[in-house]
């Protein structure tokens, strides 16, 4: 790989929160797979391209482990996907295992049992919203909508009290902080006490959730450590409602920004909804680096050599936006014809709470397209501060109507 001042140093800069540096199209076109420095100062491979970030997600022969994880390159500070997870020589059984004890809780089946309770949620925020726009007020829609409704939905699913919601999302927050000190590894520490007094205080008393199904799992297999049940637990919980609410936010930024389309949902909010959610989940883009893969041998792909042991960083954000695959494609378009996006992912890793994020994606905008149809932005898009943390979003939504 080239030397360090060679490369060009991740993240690059934005020109918007809806908007991908330039120089994403210039890498798609001439180096696909590029080497640059991450955000910890250390070499690593960027893939920008569609085909190859596709191809890449389903390679068995990249993994989040490493073969030698002291020597690995570091992606951030912060104390989220940082480095190596898991176990190299078990990391395949450990997956499969892991996709066996959630795709349950996760069904689509068990999605569709959640919706009545799900619309019941988002009508009863935006009520609240109302009530608080009453005489012409501006609301936030990040601290009225956006936030708590995958908090509430992901709480019930796991078994976590919802009024522990400000703390674990304070927690969140500082592990992915991209703040060069040493609070996103304390704060890593303190979110495994957190869960580790969870799952505890389960033990003797199992549910219907899934804490309680890991508990129940870790409890019954010796093979399943149970530091790694409690990561499990972390990361659910912070994925589980940080992801969610970045798109609800960024899916609003792109309807209000281009009022054709919010148009278009509001006239026929049921049957716009789905193409309007997938072209969010494949446009929008938090975070501004990507999936981290280590390589497992060598690889060769796009002219280039990935060694063994390599860090390889996938910018589902670029793949998602690469011309070669979509026509137009940094325009914001539901009716475009190309319906497929990687921004849940590929292969074994496809995420498992996908169903989950597109029904409360679903409802979220179909509720607020029939209930809201005169729903505009309080603040320039230049105006909203951008959170300095790893998954990146709006800390608040100032909306009116």
């Amino acid at each position: 790989m080239s030397s360090v001042a060679e490369r060009p140093q991740l993240p690059f800069a934005r020109p918007n929160v809806l908007d991908l540096a330039p120089l994403y199209e210039v890498l798609r076109r001439e180096a696909p797979v590029a080497p640059v420095t991450t955000p910890a100062g250390d070499p690593a491979w960027l893939v920008t391209r569609y085909d190859e970030v596709r191809e890449l997600l389903s390679d068995k022969r990249f993994g989040r482990s490493h073969p030698e994880p002291e020597k690995a390159s570091r992606v951030s500070t912060a104390a989220v996907q940082d480095g190596p997870s898991g176990n190299y020589e078990t990391e395949e059984a450990d997956h499969t295992r892991m996709r066996r004890l959630l795709t349950p809780a996760f069904s689509a089946k068990r999605m569709r049992m959640l919706t009545d309770h799900v619309q019941q949620l988002v009508d009863g925020y935006i009520d609240q919203l109302i009530a608080e726009h009453e005489g012409g007020n501006v609301v936030d829609l990040h601290a009225g909508l956006a936030f708590p409704l995958p908090v509430a939905v992901i709480c019930q699913l796991l078994g976590v009290p919802e009024s522990d919601r400000e703390l674990f999302h304070s927690l969140s927050s500082r592990m992915a902080t991209l703040a060069d000190d040493d609070d996103p590894h304390k704060a890593r520490a303190e979110f495994n006490a957190y869960m580790t007094g969870l799952a505890e205080g389960k033990r003797d008393d199992l549910g219907e959730d899934v804490i309680s199904d890991l508990v129940r799992a870790q409890d019954e297999d010796d093979d399943y450590d149970y530091e790694e049940m409690i990561r499990l637990c972390v990361g659910l919980l912070f994925a589980g409602h940080e992801t969610t609410v970045n798109r609800i936010g960024l899916g609003t930024l792109f309807l209000l920004t281009q009022p054709e389309h919010w148009t278009s949902l509001t006239a026929d909010p049921a049957g716009r909804v789905n193409r309007t959610v997938e072209e969010i989940m494949r446009l929008g883009a938090p975070g501004d680096l990507g999936l981290l893969r280590y390589a497992h041998t060598d690889v060769d792909i796009a002219d280039v050599t990935i060694r063994r042991g390599e860090a390889v960083i996938l910018s589902v954000n670029s793949a998602n936006r690469d011309e070669s695959a979509y026509a137009n494609a940094e325009t914001f378009d539901p009716d475009r014809e190309e319906r497929t996006h990687l921004g849940f992912g590929h292969g074994a890793h496809f995420c498992i709470g996908a169903s989950l994020a597109r029904t409360e994606l679903r409802i979220v905008f179909e509720t607020l397209a029939r209930r809201l149809p005169g729903l505009r932005l309080a603040k320039d898009m230049d105006e909203l501060e951008v959170r300095p943390t790893i998954t990146g979003g709006v800390t608040s939504l100032p909306v009116t109507w």
